[in-house]
C-alpha cells in the first residue's frame, strides 16, 4: 500500500531563495512518490490539514549560551508551532520534532496543541538507536540489521543510555544475546555508551557541521514505522509520552522508551528486567529531563 507525498516546506522569508534550491533538489531526485513539493513562509499553508509534521527547525546553542537561554528560545518556536498544528492540522496528525532540545520541544509543541492527542507526538531517538545497532555490529564484523532490540532511554542528549542488555545479534541463522557476542562487558558498559551519547559531537567536531544524511534517514526510519508498524519481536527507540508506564519514569515528559508499533499506535514495551546498572542510568537522563521540563515550562506563559 504506497502512498503518494507531498512535502510541504516551511522555514523563514528570508531562507526561501534556498528552499527553492531544495525544491530544485528534490525535483532532480525524479522520486516515485514524489507529487508535489510547496515552499512557504506562511504557517497557516504549511500546517494546513497535515497528515504528518516533521518539526527541524530549532534555536541551535551558540558558544557561550546558557542552557536556560537556550530553552527559553526553542520554547517560543514550538508553542507557536504546537498552537499551528492546533489550529489548521487534521487531529490524527503525527509529530515527529528532530530539533534540539527535542524531548523538551516535543513537550511544549504537545502542551500547545491540546486537541491533538500527546500519543501523536514523538521526537527522533531513532538516530541514537541506528548509531548504537551499527557499533555493536561493527564490533561482531556483521550487517547491521543482524543487530536487533538496542534500547535508548531518555533524553537526546549526553545523558542518553543506549542499552543493549535485551539485545540480540544474528549469527549464523541464530538469535545470540549481545554480551554473549561481544564478550567484553567493560566495553558495552564504557566507551561503547559514551561513543553513542558523543557521537553528534564527532560528526561535528570533523564535519564542521550536525549529522545531516543520518539525521535524515533515522527520520525516514521513524516514520515508515509509525505508517507501516515494526516487525514482529522486535523493537525500536522513540521519544514518547511518559504517563503511568511500569519502568518508574517519570509522567509527563517526553522520554525514549522501546517501543512497538501496530495501526500508527505505538506502544511501549514491558516486563524488561531493568539491572541495578540500568536503574542508575534511567534514572539520571530523567532527572536532566524534569529538569529541563519545568525550565522551559517556566517559560510558557511568558
Amino acid at each position: 500500500n504506497i502512498t503518494p507525498l507531498a512535502l510541504i516546506l516551511l522555514d523563514i522569508p528570508p531562507m526561501l531563495p534556498v528552499l527553492e534550491g531544495v525544491v530544485m533538489e528534490l525535483q532532480d531526485c525524479a522520486l516515485p512518490l514524489l507529487k508535489e513539493v510547496i515552499p512557504t513562509d506562511k504557517e497557516e499553508v504549511a500546517f494546513k490539514d497535515l497528515d504528518a509534521a516533521i518539526l527541524v527547525g530549532s534555536m541551535p546553542r551558540k558558544e557561550g549560551m546558557e542552557r536556560k537561554d537556550l530553552l527559553k528560545a526553542n520554547v517560543a518556536i514550538f508553542k507557536s508551532q504546537g498552537a499551528a498544528l492546533e489550529k489548521y492540522a487534521k487531529k490524527t496528525v503525527k509529530v515527529l520534532v528532530v530539533g534540539n532540545p527535542a524531548n523538551t520541544n516535543c513537550l511544549i509543541a504537545a502542551k500547545s496543541a491540546p486537541s491533538i492527542p500527546k500519543e501523536n507526538f514523538s521526537c527522533l531517538t531513532r538516530l541514537d538507536h541506528n548509531r548504537a545497532r551499527s557499533q555493536v555490529a561493527m564490533r561482531c564484523g556483521i550487517p547491521a540489521d543482524n543487530v536487533k532490540n538496542v534500547i535508548i532511554w531518555g533524553n537526546h542528549s549526553s545523558t542518553q543510555y543506549p542499552d543493549v542488555h535485551h539485545c540480540t545479534v544474528n549469527v549464523q541463522g541464530k538469535d545470540v544475546a549481545a554480551f554473549d557476542m561481544v564478550k567484553d562487558d567493560d566495553w558495552l558498559k564504557g566507551d561503547f555508551i559514551s561513543t553513542v551519547q558523543q557521537r553528534g559531537a564527532a560528526v561535528i567536531k570533523a564535519r564542521k557541521l550536525s549529522s545531516a544524511m543520518s539525521a535524515a534517514k533515522a527520520i525516514c526510519d521513524h516514520m515508515r514505522d509509525i505508517w507501516t508498524g515494526t516487525p514482529e519481536g522486535e523493537f525500536i527507540s522513540m521519544g514518547v509520552y511518559s504517563s503511568g508506564n511500569l519502568y518508574g519514569v517519570p509522567d509527563d515528559l517526553i522520554y525514549s522508551f522501546p517501543v512497538t508499533i501496530k495501526d500508527k499506535t505505538w506502544k511501549i514495551v514491558d516486563g524488561l528486567a531493568i539491572n541495578d546498572f540500568s536503574r542508575a542510568k534511567m534514572d539520571a537522563t530523567a532527572a536532566e529531563l524534569v529538569e529541563e521540563r519545568d525550565t522551559a515550562i517556566s517559560f510558557l506563559g511568558v
